[in-house]
């Protein structure tokens, strides 16, 4: 909260100095200093507080304000917050008549204002005086000059003002007082209080007494506890260890460092030292580390470091208020090394982090790692932090256990730089998700084993002791297949680990065994030892990624909080770091299961699943470039470099069989004049070939727009594989994509389409380099992700939604509002963190415009909260907006999970006619109903408990676990019913779920992918088919219209989901182009056909909306097909079998009623599959 230094005696004068700054690391200083001056100023008072408090402890503020209302001097410092602004702004201006003095100094303009000092008084008109502080001060706007430049006219301003008579020594003051406090040492924090005092004070005796010049520290230095006078300017003053394993530089606050205020790094700084890792710790002031790393870490030949640990917790260049991360970038190509950002805790205490289930905080995750993120920073890790908020406790203190993961993983990431290939051994980690559905060695958008191939060839190229197989097919059989029947596993078994090791091996076997038993369990396992699934090659292991082990019954994940991953998932990674020593691992394609596991969000502890599993192990994780959201959660929550590669080209799905002889007839009817003779039997014709289609249009315009809708639809054609150069078709197909392109935008997207990038950066990422960053996204959204091969990082999140997006979003929800038969009182919105990164938020601005707001951004243009449009200007009803939100975007979006809380809660409390604010008009119902406050009422955002993902509906579809539909029902609302407010933190609240789903008469969700369709991925019904089905129980059984805003081309079109389900079977499933692309990559290819069948029975599941045309179809070309059935059986049989009992199960469910011939015809081509599968199996 605050430290109060005071001296109570009776006969004394009473004053009070009050510093409000944004965290507390010159609370000490101002103690110490307050000890000293007590003899000079009997009575003298100092407050010190603390805004990053504020936000963990709203109740604070009230200390605060009282403090302020009986200041005489108030010292404001480093606040750029707009809700740290807003909530202080009006108490200083209260105040400002009646202080001594008010100095506001590197802090937002606002606060700034409010200085009076004498007859300096910054709100009056401008003067001279002000003229010359404006150009002195340049531009109001984030500026690239060094930390250091500024300093050095920080300190030369004062000397020139010296001269300038009157109001200008006011000026010279202000001038400094920031000075004094910048250089925050003990004496200069001191004489600052003393020279405000004797300048300012009311004390007669007090005014005029001697006070000293502020004393320069170097703006860039070293620091090390154990150097004499522990700031030094030369390397050669350092500790020096003997024969170190390498160096690595860290970068200091200087604030810190003159604050005394330095536990945290001498932690550091001491334990890299007993790993025996020699540090330079240099520092340099103005938040911008570019001259320390000017002046210690390069060199004309070769930088004398391994790695580069930046401790500050901001972006590279930057602070609270903006960040440069491309000059970060330059700087840190040139070095080219591992860049490591950890991070103090500064909103809340270590004690209250470590027993949060979420972690860092939205401020605290927007700072301290998503904005380094954008530098190309990797591994974020809390390594410090204050106990309480008083005295002592306010000291930083150093959080031992990070502190030695994160030494540990430094170790590994300079040696992975230092050592040579041939004695590295890499772990290549595969995935197998589901188990048992022929997914082993499948990933999205990616031909995992050609990839692979390619891969290890460079390897072997490269130097690494790795024995390559001839062949891409001899490379999966000898992983996959191998004594993989003996043993009855989805893979070779590479080697048997005991319970014994397992036991030992084990620091949290308990919590395991609470959940699955004693070791070695039962999944992955012969009762005595776990199976390591996969197969050495030399030094590189390419090795299978055990199950999480709940897919047989799901439904155990709604009730169990601890949820641990089983003895066979943690076994493989304790055996990859403690017996296999890997020097490092690459999880090979999108994705495993690792980062999903249960722990924080971000800032993840020793007691949270992922950071356990991975322990020091350095992961490089290629990433589809499309997936910003995904792979930011497995940077934040495994430490992982992202490597970017391709999706494959998209390519317009075109026309075939009956539908193209369709559209010939609709080509000839529409040339025909409206008198020809020919034209009624024309059309007869034509609707006759359309129902034959299963096209349910009768008027042939509209049947026609339908057809062309299905011709021009974009599909992914084929899998990507690394490696291989695209050729000029495929390139041509990417550039015939995205609309607008110019001859010279064309060719260069060719050119980069060409080069080669991602497997040298794989092998860069290996030998310890720095990559770059890049923006995820959709090349036909953005051609900035190319060249791929890079680490992908989501978005500055104080940017979101832009301008751009907004006037989008508008678009979007006036469009949904046309579609819809009338104004809808209540809407279900599912948000997904990938589709706003990739879109700039354009789905957040959909909400905001549906309920008539727009988001607030702060005078540095940050995202600050949201703004109701009045009703006469919205022209409309407010919608009152039921928002579902994916965990990634709970997780990487906080800040507009508090905004869009905000714009609810406003519209709640809005003095306005019910009649024309649905949101209030259901607000106040549930109140009358329940005595509910509004606070509570207003909730519209809804998602998982922290640190747990999905509705859950996807696995029970999956695992066909479900009897009847309401079962999914209840799935949704168990895990989706945690409510998230305007302080961005979850209460479970099913109850309020179920009343504002029963108002819900319309669900929808944007597609914004142009490689994924909502019958790709399990994920869109699990959210969208989950809130479906939910709201129609709470509606007693009556259905509602669900639509998909399709945003992948243009402005977008809303269809019925019926709509989008049949469009994408025709352009999709049942598509020569597009299913034989997939076929061309063999079981990879088979698995993403039967997923595609998977998810329509999702769709069934929770809507009822499929139309039974569609199973109808998909069983004639694959399964009744004898040709087919076979041709799919060779390459994969586990994914063929299960998409004909897939068929059948959609049949029993009664989700179509085919002929009892057709039937009789799928189960006799089931029951082939199914044997050929199992004789496979037994061979």
């Amino acid at each position: 909260m605050r430290d109060s230094f005071d001296h109570n005696v009776s006969d004394i004068t009473n004053y009070r100095i009050v510093i409000v700054t944004l965290d507390s690391h010159n609370a000490r200083p101002c103690e110490r200093a307050l000890l000293n001056m007590l003899p000079d100023f009997d009575g003298l008072q100092i407050d010190i507080f603390a805004a990053a408090e504020w936000d963990e402890d709203p109740e604070t503020f009230t200390v605060v304000r009282e403090a302020i209302a009986q200041a005489d001097i108030i010292v404001i410092n480093l606040l750029f917050l707009e809700h740290h602004v807003k909530r202080l702004l009006p108490e200083i201006q209260l105040r400002r008549n009646s202080c001594d003095a008010i100095v506001g100094m590197i802090s937002d303009a606002e606060l700034v204002k409010q200085t009076k000092m004498g007859a300096l008084d910054m709100l009056s008109p401008q003067s001279n005086v002000m003229s010359l502080l404006k150009k002195l001060r340049g531009s109001s706007k984030p500026s690239s000059e060094s930390g250091e430049k500024k300093m050095r006219m920080l300190r030369r301003l004062p000397k020139i003002l010296k001269f300038i008579p009157g109001k200008s020594q006011d000026l010279r003051a202000w001038f400094l007082a920031m000075q004094y406090w910048l250089g925050g040492t003990d004496e200069n924090i001191e004489s600052m209080l003393r020279f405000l005092i004797s300048r300012y004070s009311r004390v007669e005796g007090w005014r005029g007494c001697k006070t000293e010049m502020p004393k320069d520290y170097p703006d860039v230095g070293l620091y090390h506890p154990d150097s004499k006078g522990k700031i030094v300017d030369n390397i050669e003053d350092l500790p020096k260890l003997e024969s170190p394993v390498g160096t690595i530089g860290i970068l200091l606050m200087r604030s810190y460092v003159l604050s005394g205020d330095t536990a945290h790094y001498d932690a550091v700084i001491r334990r890299f030292a007993e790993h025996n890792i020699q540090v330079i710790p240099a520092f340099s002031g103005g938040l911008d580390a570019r001259p320390a790393i000017e002046k210690y870490f390069k060199d004309s030949e070769k930088s004398p470091i391994d790695g580069l640990l930046s401790l500050t917790g901001f972006s590279l260049v930057g602070g609270p208020a903006y960040n440069d991360s491309e000059a970060a970038v330059s700087v840190l190509k040139e070095l080219n090394l591992p860049y490591v950002a950890a991070h103090p805790l500064e909103f809340q205490t270590l004690p209250q982090w470590s027993g949060s289930s979420g972690g860092l905080g939205p401020i605290e995750t927007t700072m301290l790692v998503a904005l380094p993120e954008l530098d190309g920073a990797i591994n974020p890790t809390v390594f410090a932090g204050r106990y309480g908020n008083s005295g002592q406790q306010r000291a930083m203190a150093p959080c031992n256990e990070r502190i030695n993961i994160l030494a540990e993983r430094c170790k590994k990431l300079i040696l992975l730089k230092k050592k040579p290939a041939e004695s590295k051994k890499i772990a290549i980690i595969i995935f197998g998700f589901p188990p048992n559905a022929g997914a082993a060695g499948t990933a999205a958008y990616l031909n995992v084993f050609g990839s692979l191939y390619q891969t290890m060839l460079q390897m072997k190229l490269d130097g690494y002791d790795i024995e390559v197989p001839s062949s891409v097919e001899e490379l999966r059989d000898q992983v996959l297949n191998g004594n993989s029947s003996k043993f009855g596993q989805d893979a070779n078994v590479a080697c048997r680990v005991d319970a014994d090791w397992i036991v030992k091996n084990t620091p949290w076997l308990e919590e395991i065994e609470n959940q699955w038993g004693s070791a070695p369990g039962r999944v992955q396992s012969d009762g005595s030892s776990v199976f390591v699934l996969g197969k050495d090659f030399g030094n590189v292991f390419v090795g299978l990624q055990p199950s999480f082990g709940y897919e047989g019954d799901p439904m155990r994940l709604l009730f169990e909080k601890g949820f641990a991953p089983t003895h066979a998932f943690s076994t493989f990674y304790q055996w990859l770091k403690n017996e296999y020593k890997a020097d490092a691992v690459l999880h090979f394609g999108m994705h495993g299961a690792l980062e999903f596991m249960p722990g924080k969000q971000v800032g993840l502890s020793g007691e949270d699943w992922p950071d356990r599993l991975i322990g020091n192990l350095p992961n490089i994780y290629l990433y589809a470039c499309n997936n910003p959201s995904e792979a930011s959660l497995a940077k934040r929550r495994s430490n992982a470099v992202t490597i970017t590669h391709l999706t494959p080209p998209v390519i317009a799905a075109g026309l075939y069989k009956g539908l193209q002889e369709l559209k010939d007839s609709l080509v000839r009817w529409r040339e025909m004049l409206e008198d020809d003779t020919a034209r009624p039997e024309l059309a007869a014709l034509i609707r006759e070939q359309a129902e034959i289609l299963d096209f349910s249009e009768t008027d042939i315009d509209a049947l026609w727009l339908k057809l062309l809708e299905t011709e021009e639809a974009l599909v992914p054609e084929g899998l990507h594989v690394l490696g291989e150069e695209l050729s000029d078709h495929q390139c041509q197909s990417y550039v015939d994509a995205i609309d607008g392109l110019g001859s010279e935008e064309q060719n260069r997207l060719f050119k980069a389409l060409k080069k080669q990038s991602e497997i040298p950066a794989l092998m860069d990422a290996l030998a310890g380099k720095y990559i770059p960053p890049v923006p995820g996204g959709d090349i036909v959204r953005s051609t900035d992700i190319l060249p791929t091969g890079r680490n992908i990082h989501a978005f500055d999140p104080f940017r979101m939604p832009t301008v751009f997006a907004c006037r989008q979003g508008e678009i979007q929800a006036e469009l949904l509002l046309k579609t819809h038969k009338k104004i809808p009182q209540t809407v279900a919105l599912v948000l997904w963190g990938s589709d706003n990164i990739k879109s700039d938020g354009q789905q957040i601005a959909q909400a905001l415009a549906l309920i008539g707001a727009i988001p607030r951004f702060d005078s540095f243009g940050r995202l600050s909260g949201a703004n109701l449009i009045p009703l006469e200007e919205l022209g409309r009803p407010r919608i009152d907006v039921v928002m579902t939100l994916s965990g990634i975007f709970r997780d990487l979006l906080p800040l507009q999970t508090k905004m869009l809380a905000e714009a609810a809660y406003k519209a709640a409390i809005a003095d306005e006619d019910p009649s024309q604010n649905f949101v209030r008009a259901n607000v106040l119902d549930y109140m009358a109903r329940t005595n509910s406050d509004i606070e509570t009422a207003a909730l519209r955002i809804f998602s998982n408990a922290e640190g747990a993902y999905g509705s859950n509906v996807n696995q029970l579809v999956d695992s066909s676990s479900f009897d009847e539909e309401d079962e999914l029902a209840d799935a949704y609302e168990a895990r989706k019913s945690f409510a998230y407010g305007r302080d961005g933190k979850p209460s479970q609240n099913q109850k309020l779920l179920k009343n504002v789903l029963s108002k819900v008469d319309l669900a929808y969700q944007n597609l914004e992918s142009v490689e994924l369709g909502i019958t790709t991925v399990d994920h869109y019904f699990d959210t969208l088919g989950g809130i479906s089905k939910a709201v129609s129980r709470a509606r007693e059984g009556q259905a509602i219209d669900v639509y998909i805003s399709d945003h992948t081309r243009g402005n977008g079109k809303v269809r019925t989901l019926a709509d989008q389900v049949s469009l994408e079977t025709r352009s999709r499933s049942l598509n020569p182009k597009f299913y034989e692309s997939l076929l061309d990559h063999g079981a990879e290819g088979v698995r993403q056909l039967e997923a595609q069948v998977t998810n329509t029975l999702g769709w069934s599941a929770t809507t009822g909306k499929v139309e039974p045309w569609v199973y109808q179809r998909i069983s004639e070309t694959f399964v009744l097909d004898e040709e087919m059935r076979n041709r799919i059986s060779d390459l994969n049989p586990t994914a063929s079998s299960r998409m004909a009992n897939r068929l059948l199960e959609a049949n029993d469910r009664s989700y179509w009623n085919p002929d009892p011939e057709t039937i009789a015809a799928l189960q006799d081509a089931a029951d082939t599959l199914e044997d050929r599968m199992e004789g496979i199996a037994a061979q």
